[in-house]
């Protein structure tokens, strides 16, 4: 996948993507960071890929800065934020990627702390650093933002509900944003091929993603979804602060 964005069109812009160790936030960081921005690799135990991540983005000319936080625990939030103002001085493209749910051994309400909760505290926790004229994306996907009127799976309905728990609850920050001269907008996607989300999905109920595929006609691979979400952070911000990427018809209800 070729990136969608120019080169040097980002110089001088500081991006920081959560959960950018590896999957679409890796890749994502990979987009922004060779259009010229200066990107921050965020981690939650990843530390070996997110090294190996900077150290390739500096090698190809781009600059990178690698710190961990788990984004449920809003010391290890501040203290993320504290060493992007000490080295950075402020950001311009704050990226809401990081999500789970899914994972064995959590808090049973994990989903809804870090897909909720910790969305709405590492933006609050970003804004002292965003200034007028930059943007926050949050990366969600068809099956949670379209929850409250098309089931999903059952192995997946948690998750969807938290992810969509925590997008209502960003929306509701739109309005103060704008007059900070923030712009937001949210991505959606349907199951992309190769995330971990996937992989668990068929886990757990076998061809469950080659089912979705047929449906779908096409389901997006990590790069090709990345490149929507760089895309999306320089874009014009539709009206409804949405951008859908790829095929909807089989979640949006059909007019009686």
């Amino acid at each position: 996948m070729s990136n969608p964005l120019a080169p040097r069109s980002l110089d001088g812009k500081r991006a920081l993507i959560t959960g950018s160790s590896r999957g679409i936030g890796a890749d994502t960081a990979q987009y922004l960071a060779a259009a010229g921005a200066s990107v921050v690799i965020n981690f939650r135990n990843k530390e070996a890929r997110a090294v190996k991540l900077a150290d390739a983005i500096r090698e190809a000319g781009g600059s990178a800065l690698t710190v961990g936080a788990d984004l449920t625990d809003r010391d290890s939030v501040a203290a993320l934020f504290d060493t992007v103002a000490k080295e950075w001085g402020g950001l311009d493209i704050l990226v809401l990627n990081a999500s789970g749910g899914m994972e064995s051994g959590m808090a049973e309400d994990y989903a809804m702390q870090l897909n909720r909760d910790a969305q709405v505290n590492t933006l609050n926790a970003a804004l002292p650093l965003l200034g007028p004229g930059s943007r926050v994306v949050f990366v969600t996907s068809h099956q949670a933002h379209f929850i409250t009127t098309t089931e999903t799976m059952p192995e997946y309905e948690a998750v969807a509900l938290s992810k969509r728990a925590g997008e209502d609850a960003l929306r509701a920050l739109i309005p103060s944003l704008t007059e900070k001269g923030i712009d937001f907008v949210v991505v959606s996607g349907d199951m992309i091929e190769g995330t971990i989300t996937a992989t668990l999905l068929n886990r757990l109920n076998p061809g469950a993603i080659d089912a979705r595929k047929e449906a779908a006609g096409k389901l997006y691979n990590v790069s090709e979804f990345a490149a929507e979400i760089a895309q999306a952070a320089v874009d014009p911000i539709p009206a409804d602060h949405t951008r859908l990427v790829g095929d909807v018809t089989s979640f949006v209800p059909v007019a009686e």
